[in-house]
């Protein structure tokens, strides 16, 4: 008995073994890339592509300040932040109001317009420019911040309005009936029940709208002129010439503009991590 027991016990051992080597490997495949960028960011013009070594012999911490001041980094992070805090304001907003009537309220042709909703998921953004340049033409929002931040915000509503809508309607309803008791009405039961207790799903939402506005960059092309208003990924096009790219100054910039997003990520990854997870049970 003693054999059989010591066998599953091995077997467990080589399987977690296995396991935890398959995730250190994908983990590393991941990791490699941000890595390497740092690491050249750190080397000059001439050693980025005859130095191979992961610690350069010589580290050219200068050319963070370079990146920030040559190519007039500061103006265009400022301006991505300001973009990514507006848009994900918005998305939060607006999703998570709309998420609560379709899942706690009951009105005509509800489900015909959540549909809708979702249906807008299938069309990708840009297949949307014509019409969305003719609408901000009209409208005179071109080269404007509000004429690039509604689009991005009408664009993360889908999702938002998607994840928050499973999640609002799992929760229990003994605590909305409790609230109502209590005198609430049915802004504050959304208020002071239903948000608090979907913050793993707010997270999700948030780190997914991050980063797709901060990583935005055909529609700043299309909707901005002005260098004053471009975002980040616009200032990385200073570093690329006609005849010349500068792969350092291009991965100090780089390198910069992933790390307001991971800081996200990391203090909100307990909440992200229990949004994800129990958003797959729940569905």
């Amino acid at each position: 008995m003693s054999d059989i027991f010591r066998d599953v016990r091995w077997q467990g051992r080589v399987k977690s073994s296995v396991t935890h080597a398959l995730l250190i490997l994908v983990s590393a495949t991941c990791l490699f890339p941000l890595i390497w960028m740092f690491v050249s960011s750190l080397k000059t013009q001439q050693t980025i592509f005859s130095d191979m070594s992961l610690i350069p012999a010589h580290a050219h911490w200068e050319n963070f300040a370079l990146a920030w001041t040559k190519g007039h980094f500061g103006v265009y992070f400022l301006n991505s932040l300001f973009y990514t805090v507006s848009v994900v304001g918005g998305v939060l907003l607006i999703a998570s109001l709309a998420a609560y009537a379709f899942a706690r309220l009951e009105f005509p042709a509800k489900k015909t317009i959540y549909t809708l909703f979702l249906a807008t998921m299938m069309i990708p953004v840009p297949g949307a420019f014509i019409a969305l340049y003719v609408l901000l033409i009209k409208l005179g929002l071109v080269n404007t911040r509000l004429g690039y931040i509604l689009p991005q915000v009408n664009g993360g509503l889908p999702l938002g309005i998607f994840l928050l809508t499973t999640f609002f309607r799992k929760l229990p309803k003994d605590l909305e009936d409790a609230a109502r008791v209590d005198g609430c009405n049915k802004f504050q039961v959304y208020y002071k029940v239903a948000l608090p207790l979907a913050k793993p799903a707010i997270a999700v939402l948030t780190i997914f709208t991050a980063l797709g506005v901060w990583n935005e960059y055909l529609l700043a092309m299309l909707v901005l002129s002005d260098q004053k208003l471009m975002p980040l990924q616009r200032g990385f096009m200073v570093f690329q010439g006609a005849h010349i790219t500068q792969y350092p100054l291009l991965m100090a910039a780089m390198t910069i503009s992933v790390v307001p997003i991971i800081a996200v990520y990391i203090l909100m990854q307990r909440h992200i991590i229990s949004g994800i997870t129990s958003g797959a049970l729940k569905m």
